[in-house]
Formats: structure tokens, sequence, C-alpha cells
């Protein structure tokens, strides 16, 4: 089924011509990642991976969040799952950023507001960030005493370089739009409300331009940068499932929620 014609659940897709605009669209859990969303995402991404009528994807969320981040408490299992399927389950993830970086055309995130943990994850697969003046990006997972997976550490530390990479990732810490566009996070910096109308036009110039060479010049700059990605990130799901049983994982998620300076262990 052509996935502009598909029903989709927690997506609003359109297309105009050669540009496919993809908005989040859970706004009552603030556009949390849960497994129903990530399936439609990565559904979308794969359809249209080689869509040769398409020369950018422009993926966005609402005019006050892009992304709460990984809605890890709505699994919905009904019984404990085992540890092989628990693995499998976490692929949800890193399979959907996978599928977005694969997309032939380029693709633009437009964000306002927060974006954080996975919804930063999602965003960085993609070619071109385009942010509003009051958005954030942020990644909560250290602090909390979890590492962070979904395979996206090369992808940051490639955009800003390892000792801000590292920065970024240890301390949790939000980074305002200004500072993302001076580390190269982002790639431009507008008012608030208006990153999807810088979106689209980049989409149009990228329209106007031949589109064969476009691709040839995206599929080789990824070859190049991405080359060692997967030998640094095969064991992040693996090193998410250690470090989520962990005792510093419960005293993270606990301090969080009682709003108290954790005190970790190495447990």
């Amino acid at each position: 089924m052509d996935p502009f014609e598909q029903a989709w659940s927690h997506l609003s897709v359109s297309q105009e011509g050669p540009v496919a605009l993809v908005r989040l669209n859970r706004p009552e859990a603030r556009n949390a990642l849960n497994t129903a969303l990530m399936e439609e995402l990565t559904a979308f991404a794969r359809a249209v991976r080689r869509r040769s009528d398409l020369t950018a994807v422009i993926l966005t969320g609402a005019e006050r969040f892009f992304s709460a981040g990984a809605d890890l408490g709505a699994q919905g299992e009904r019984r404990k799952p085992t540890l092989l399927e628990t693995r499998q389950a976490v692929m949800a993830g890193p399979d959907m950023c996978e599928a977005w970086a694969e997309i032939e055309a380029v693709t633009l995130a437009a964000l306002e507001g927060y974006c954080i943990g996975g919804g930063c994850a999602l965003a960085v697969a993609c070619d071109f960030r385009i942010m509003g003046q009051g958005a954030t990006m942020r990644l909560p997972e250290v602090p909390l005493g979890i590492n962070m997976s979904w395979r996206s550490l090369p992808r940051i530390a490639a955009l800003v370089g390892p000792a801000r990479a590292k920065r970024f990732v240890m301390f949790g810490e939000a980074a305002s739009a200004a500072a993302c566009l001076d580390w190269g996070f982002c790639d431009e910096v507008v008012v608030d409300g208006e990153a999807l109308a810088a979106a689209q036009t980049w989409a149009a110039k990228l329209a106007a331009l031949p589109p064969l060479p476009v691709r040839m010049t995206k599929e080789a700059i990824d070859a190049v940068t991405k080359a060692g990605h997967h030998a640094a990130t095969f064991m992040d799901r693996d090193q998410f499932l250690l470090t989520s049983r962990s005792s510093d994982f419960q005293e993270g998620v606990a301090a969080f929620l009682e709003k108290r300076s954790p005190k970790f262990t190495g447990d």
C-alpha cells in the first residue's frame, strides 16, 4: 500500500510534489516513542526508502515538543518476557533510526521545544536538523544509570566531535539551539514556530537540484562517515540490558521521581 494513502495511528503523513512531510502524532504522550509509534516510523521509512519521486522527507513534531523520548512504560507485556524476547524487543529503537538513516532522499528534522532521549537519536539519524531558537536536545540516559544506545553514539560523535559527544551524553544536560548550532548538532536556528517552514525551504532547494548526484553525494558521504558505526555499537543493546538491570538504574529513576540527588554505587 502507498504509505501516503495508508491510515497511520500515530503519524500524520502527506506529500506535496517531491517532498514528504511526516509529523509525530501522539500528543497525549508528548510524542513519546512507544512500540506502536516506532513500528510506524520504521514502516514508513522502509516504504519510502528508494522512492524516486521524493527528493526530501521532513520529520517534525508538535509546536511545543518534538518527542519526550522512549516510552519505556508502555510496552504492554502481559507476562514476563524471556531475555531472548527482551533482547529482540529492544531493537525497535535501533531499527527505527537505521530505517530513517537508509532513506535515499534527503531527510530533515524540524525541531520545536524539547527533543529528548530516543527523540534525539531519531533526529540525529536524519541528514539535517533545523531548530526553533527555544528548542533543546537532551539525553538523560547516563544520569539515570543506563547507557545511551540505539546505535546513536557514532552519529553524535560524527556531528559534534568526541569531546562534545562525551560531554553531551555523560552529563545529560540540555543543549540549547544556539549551542547545537555552534557544535554542528543542527544546521539552522530560526524563530520559534518557524522550524518546519525553514525545513520546507531547504526541501524546495533540494527539489531544484538534479536528484541523481544529490543521492550519490549522500550515499558517498554516509559510506565514509559511517564505515565503523556497526563495530562501535553492535553491543549497545546488551549494554542496555545490563545497565537497565543494575541497582544504579533503580536508584537513578527513584532519585529522579523523588527529586533528589542519586547515590550511585556501581552495582
